[in-house]
């Protein structure tokens, strides 16, 4: 049995390398130690001047800094007013450069692209999503997962995706070796048919995430917590193997599900102000941490949008050019412990995020 497996991972560690290296659309080089420092504009997708752009590891993509997440968890619109608000947010978020959006099931997916499709700009962004595939035991085998991915795209109208990221375990315990074999295999076949441009993995288990990266260089994407309490590990950081084999990183959860803010995130709220700033204040926090290309916090609101270009220009003007070190802002350990006790039980799984 172990020989067999060994066989099987041999022969899987060459084709996906041959893959990774084929996924390349721009040069590797240093990535990660220069995440701000942009090719030509007009050589970046849906390029906006207040937007910064950062690699997206081995796939050779600039995306938007900070991305369009598929989460609307405080969203009070139904019906038609929901997809007015899908398609005003998506609209809103390609005028201000966004140009990566995320879906991790299939009522986002068909969100958003049926977003897409009312503002007919699906060329100005990419499109990552997955429907909650290998979370299922049903769909842990790669023609299930081909199959999940057929019929979504099938269901949205889209004929292919830029990033396939198929949503794995949450902590409790990982994926078996022969299950990691079928999604790394579904990976492989999806890019190498056109299906997808780039394949990747979304998971709250970074052990299973640094598994994932290490063995299988077809894995261009994860996608994992970082929040404005995480830190990364002097030593035996998972992010160490992350920058080593070149794979782009989402920051999930950025705002720790709503946890981060006081109030209800609508306009006019009382704590409006304070929540904003709360909220640009993590976004530069997770930036700062240059192995992490785009936090992909979930918008509702058309003021949400602009609070994340605000951040992105405080980033430009503080982090960048004075310099002065964000950890060591006085109102980032006030936020982190404030938002650590509003955690609800369903979320405290999240404080194991803060070593990294």
């Amino acid at each position: 049995m172990i020989e067999s497996m060994m066989t099987r991972r041999n022969f899987l560690g060459r084709g996906a390398l041959a893959l990774g290296a084929g996924l390349v659309l721009g040069k590797a080089g240093k990535g990660f130690a220069e995440v701000d420092k942009a090719p030509p504009r007009w050589t970046i997708l849906n390029h906006n001047e207040r937007m910064s752009y950062r690699r997206l590891g081995k796939t050779g993509l600039w995306v938007s800094a900070v991305s369009l997440g598929g989460h609307w968890k405080r969203c009070p619109f139904q019906g038609a007013d929901f997809e007015k608000n899908r398609t005003d947010i998506m609209a809103r978020c390609i005028d201000a450069g966004f140009n990566y959006v995320d879906a991790c099931s299939s009522g986002e997916v068909l969100a958003y692209a049926k977003a897409l499709k009312n503002i007919n700009k699906r060329d100005k962004i990419y499109f990552g999503f997955d429907s909650c595939g290998a979370r299922g035991a049903e769909y842990r085998t790669k023609k299930a997962l081909i199959g999940s991915l057929d019929g979504i795209m099938r269901q949205a109208e889209l004929d292919y995706v830029d990033v396939w990221r198929v949503t794995c375990h949450e902590p409790g315990g990982m994926h078996s070796y022969n299950e990691a074999c079928e999604i790394a295999e579904a990976g492989e076949k999806a890019v190498k048919e056109g299906k997808a441009r780039a394949f990747g993995i979304s998971t709250h288990d970074r052990r299973w995430a640094e598994f994932m990266v290490r063995e299988f260089a077809v894995v261009s994407v994860i996608l994992t917590p970082y929040t404005a309490n995480s830190k990364e590990k002097p030593r035996g950081s998972f992010f160490e193997t992350v920058r080593k084999c070149d794979v782009g990183v989402f920051g999930i959860k950025p705002f720790s599900s709503n946890s981060l803010f006081k109030g209800s995130s609508q306009p006019g709220d009382p704590f409006e102000k304070e929540d904003n700033e709360a909220a640009r204040l993590a976004l530069r926090y997770v930036l700062s941490n240059d192995a992490i290309t785009a936090p992909i916090p979930g918008l509702i609101f058309p003021g949400h949008v602009e609070n994340c270009l605000k951040a992105i220009e405080e980033r430009r003007q503080l982090d960048l050019v004075a310099k002065p070190d964000i950890h060591d802002d006085p109102r980032l350990p006030r936020i982190a412990s404030e938002m650590w006790e509003r955690l609800p039980p369903d979320y405290r799984w999240l404080k194991e995020w803060e070593w990294v």
